[in-house]
């Protein structure tokens, strides 16, 4: 048998390739809000990024995701995201 592909996506802070069940989906939804989507089939668009603190703290200086989602991204998405690394 054929090995399963594995679905490669790239962090948009970072850019590097990375394994997709090692980044995690942030979504602007067609009502212009900005939300995490763990499941990683929220309508909208997407764009992925790594989940660790030292990422985290290179997107509030690059704001990435701002350019990559084409709008602002709200504090609460950056929290949300810091308690995620902790649990």
């Amino acid at each position: 048998m054929k090995p399963r592909k594995i679905p490669m996506r790239t962090c948009v802070v970072t850019r590097e390739k990375c394994e997709k069940k090692e980044l995690i989906r942030i979504v602007r939804t067609p009502e212009q809000t900005v939300e995490i989507d763990l499941t990683g089939k929220k309508n909208g668009k997407g764009a992925y990024i790594k989940l660790t603190k030292e990422t985290i703290e290179l997107e509030k200086k690059k704001k990435a995701l701002n350019k990559a989602l084409e709008i602002e991204i709200p504090n609460s998405i950056y929290e949300e995201l810091e308690k995620l690394i902790n649990t």
